[in-house]
């Protein structure tokens, strides 16, 4: 696979800049991977490459997201799928891959180095502590930035955690061999024992968790932890009988031959090497040996008092085995440069993804305060205006009287701009639009839900067919509860979107004939409005009048005004620009802290200060705005009593149908405005909501794809023949050489190629070059062992004459008092005996046609 393509693509797309400025990092990040991916023989020059690939990966994370388009395809190394591959757009899995290929080059340069002397075990026990290393940084620095619900089998956190734990086992292992060669002393030996009989345990607990770890592995750690505990034993046995507690010597040699038993009963069913089973069987000899020795020498001569177990001191522990991380991989960035060990870093002209992201966040900051916090809240303000002005009656009171005849301008003004607008027909077309939408988002969330559906039932189905001891995988609503309960929560979006357009629906129902008649002609409006019966205003009642059309007025500047601010409010936040500023300050961050990857939380800082300078004063204005109309409203209030009260003096009734009609018609224009508003939110839920129920479907896509995978491979598990059917050849059940005595099997019996493939290779394998011999868990005999499988008795070959033919019987075992007869003889000839008539023997055998 090349990742040319797919980060060229990924620039144009998604960056201002054009691909070909970087066409020579997009040659040699391919030719790192290529690099990279064919590291094969365990030799140094291939850390480097594994390194520098690493590094330019870690970079990269900063410059791009996680998922750049490019699927990169990997096999599993340990587990039951390793002829699987796994693909998976995500940078970090990449990353994983890499690191778990660089520990296994570091265990093989272990494996590969002479420990047939001190310099030779040193240098392995550094090699397994940097294996160990890389593996613990992975479980803690990349594996929780996977992103991906289920890691693969053989990189999840209790498969690190053994791997690490077994590389830990075997350099203090070098460290306790290194100690015998130089002679030190029984108790040091004893401290240094105990510890790696402590760190193989860790590897067996942890491997007990894994999916991957297979039972010989289990068997080989559990052996190991209970040899170097009785070897632990034996030479702390030893120290005591340089002490002269000759009683305690005994008590360890006896807790010494507990443990080297407990170790030989791991080699029921052939799971360990012959190296591990010679090593107890040797050192068993050894401890009973001297366990015979002391108990015959205290029982004669010194009769000391045998502590029980529980009272025996426990051991110390000399822990010289740590897990090193190497800092090429835990300090990449200090690795980059032109004379650096990596070389220059990649695609550094390219702005930060991390920039990208930061002007997003940024934006989409900008755009809900100025949205919910300032537009909504003056929005809020007007409705209430409305509100109480209609209580009111107003101002189809005032229009009422000021034009008794004809049509009022304010109206004319209204009725104008409906028709502008082609008001029905646009809101006709926007409950449309979100019909459409509505439909087009169920239909695509319903696919995303029948694919959940069809799974469970596959699922059910199967478990029904094999029963649950032999289906033992998760459930679906289990292993899917993440997917399902996402879908529970996108129909609650649903249901609470119908309410909503329900409600939107039912206010356009109450004014749509009213809205008709503003769209329609001024002839049509004069015929609806009935005409005053009084055409002149009483001279008692101008005053009033006067007073309240002049707080009215007021209230009209006060929307104006308002309007006016909106405007210029969304003017100014579609002309703020922060890009130029936001890579400037990205600039600063790379110069201050040249080390650290960018990433948006850097830029909190700068969005808060920014946002204050530039809005600070519209989020007062607010403030101000209420405060303003509430005391317009007061106003308004006040002379619309005053007006009333005249109204009533007067006796002035005639105008009543005028002002109601004229009131019912401006209702309808500031309810249309509100309409319209609905319809644009509802449109805009809608279009987010695509993009919801999308990502839903291509999820459960996504997740059934695995568990149908999953279920195909549990059934040929299922189908499998039984192990005692089959036999595996000699070659094929082979290992690794046999180790020193006591030093543990090295990991070439497992990291490093089958014994027909001499060259070692990375254990997993990348699809861009085929593993030259594929490293697959199979129960054919031609497949290095993962898990080794006793061999089944060959039988001898039996000649053609003793071969069963159908027209021969088939001979019953004769009672236990049945002597032998001439029938039987001729049975065993390969004879056949004619049928009898009457009632059938089993002696005589079965003739068929």
């Amino acid at each position: 696979m090349s990742l040319k393509g797919p980060i060229q693509q990924y620039i144009s797309n998604k960056y201002d800049q054009h691909p070909d400025m970087f066409r020579n990092d997009l040659d040699v990040i391919d030719s790192l991977r290529r690099d990279a991916i064919n590291v094969r023989e365990a030799h140094p020059t291939g850390i480097k490459k594994l390194q520098t690939y690493a590094g330019q990966l870690v970079w990269m994370g900063g410059k791009f997201p996680i998922d750049i388009g490019a699927d990169f395809t990997w096999y599993p190394s340990l587990g039951y799928h390793t002829e699987h591959a796994l693909v998976a757009n995500n940078l970090k899995y990449e990353l994983l891959n890499v690191y778990y290929n660089l520990a296994a080059l570091y265990s093989q340069l272990a494996i590969a180095s002479n420990r047939s002397g001190t310099e030779g075990l040193k240098t392995a026990a550094s090699w397994f502590s940097q294996a160990a290393g890389v593996l613990q940084h992975m479980k803690t620095e990349v594996l929780h930035e996977l992103r991906m619900a289920n890691p693969p089998d053989d990189m999840d956190e209790a498969t690190l955690e053994s791997l690490m734990q077994l590389f830990l086992a075997q350099s203090q292992e070098c460290f306790w061999q290194k100690a015998v060669m130089d002679g030190y002393k029984d108790a040091s030996i004893a401290k240094l024992a105990a510890r790696v009989s402590d760190l193989y345990n860790l590897a067996g607990e942890a491997a007990m968790r894994s999916e991957a770890i297979s039972s010989a592995w289990i068997h080989h750690m559990s052996a190991k932890h209970h040899h170097f505990a009785a070897a632990a034993q034996y030479r702390a046995a030893c120290d005591c009988l340089e002490k002269r507690r000759y009683g305690e010597e005994v008590a360890r040699l006896s807790d010494a031959v507990l443990c080297v038993n407990e170790g030989l009963k791991e080699c029921r069913g052939g799971y360990l090497n012959k190296a591990v089973v010679d090593d107890l069987n040797g050192l068993k000899k050894r401890v009973e040996e001297d366990l015979k020795r002391a108990e015959k020498d205290n029982d004669l001569i010194y009769l000391q008092a045998v502590p029980p177990k529980s009272e025996l001191k426990i051991l110390d522990r000399a822990n010289m085995a740590v897990a090193r991380v190497p800092p090429e991989v835990a300090k990449p960035y200090d690795f980059f440069g032109d004379r650096g060990e990596f070389g220059p870093a990649l695609f550094t002209k390219l702005v930060p993804f991390a920039v990208h992201v930061a002007v997003s966040i940024y934006e989409e900051r900008r755009d809900r305060l100025v949205n919910n916090n300032i537009i909504t809240a003056l929005e809020t303000l007007t409705d209430r205006l409305h509100e109480i002005l209609s209580s009111l009656n107003l101002p189809g009171s005032l229009q009422a009287l000021e034009k008794p005849l004809g049509l009022p301008g304010t109206l004319v003004q209204h009725a104008e701009e409906i028709r502008q607008a082609d008001a029905l027909n646009r809101l006709q077309r926007g409950f449309a639009d979100i019909e459409k939408l509505c439909a087009s988002d169920r239909a695509v969330f319903e696919e995303g839900k029948a694919l959940l559906a069809a799974e469970e039932d596959e699922d059910n189905t199967l478990r029904s067919k094999h029963g649950t001891r032999l289906w033992t995988r998760p459930e679906s609503r289990i292993d899917g509860a993440k997917l399902w309960n996402q879908a529970a929560e996108i129909e609650g979006y649903f249901a609470s979107s119908t309410s909503s357009d329900a409600v939107v629906r039912e206010k356009f129902a109450a004014v749509k004939d009213t809205l008709a008649i503003l769209a329609g002609p001024d002839r049509g409006m004069m015929d609806y409005i009935p005409n005053s019966r009084r055409t002149e205003i009483p001279e008692t009642l101008k005053p009033a009048l006067g007073r309240l059309r002049g707080a009215y007025n007021d209230v009209l500047r006060l929307e104006s005004r308002r309007r006016k601010r909106v405007e210029t409010l969304k003017s100014k936040s579609r002309a703020d620009d922060i890009k130029g500023e936001i890579l400037g300050e990205a600039a600063r961050l790379e110069r201050t802290y040249p080390t650290t990857q960018i990433v948006p939380a850097h830029f909190e800082d700068f969005f808060e200060k920014r946002l204050d300078a530039l809005y600070e004063t519209d989020l007062e204005a607010v403030e101000k705005e209420r405060t303003d109309q509430d005391k317009i409203l007061a106003d308004v209030e006040r002379m619309n009593r005053e007006f009333e009260s005249q109204k009533k003096s007067v006796g002035d009734r005639g105008n009543a149908d005028r002002e109601r009609t004229l009131q019912r018609l401006d209702n309808a224009y500031y309810k249309y405005k509100e309409i319209v508003s609905n319809v644009e939110v509802g449109r805009k839920f809608y279009n987010d909501l695509n993009q919801i129920v999308e990502q839903f479907r291509n999820q459960a896509r996504q997740w059934v794809n695995g568990r149908r995978q999953d279920a195909r491979s549990l059934e040929d598990e299922i189908y499998m023949p039984p192990l005692s059917s089959l036999s595996i050849s000699p070659a094929s059940a082979q290992t690794a050489p046999a180790a020193q005595a006591y030093q543990t099997p090295t990991s070439n019996s497992y990291f490093m190629s089958p014994p027909q493939q001499p060259q070692p290779k990375p254990i997993r394998q990348s699809v861009h070059s085929p593993p030259v011999e594929a490293h697959i868990q199979s129960w054919a005999s031609n497949v290095p062992p993962q898990q080794p499988k006793p061999m089944p008795p060959i039988a001898p070959v039996a000649s053609m004459q003793g071969t069963w033919m159908p027209d021969m019987g088939i001979k019953f075992a004769p009672s236990p008092s049945a002597g032998a007869n001439p029938n039987q003889q001729n049975q065993q000839q390969g004879g056949s005996i004619p049928p009898k008539k009457g009632i059938w023997e089993p002696s005589s055998g079965i003739r068929f046609g």
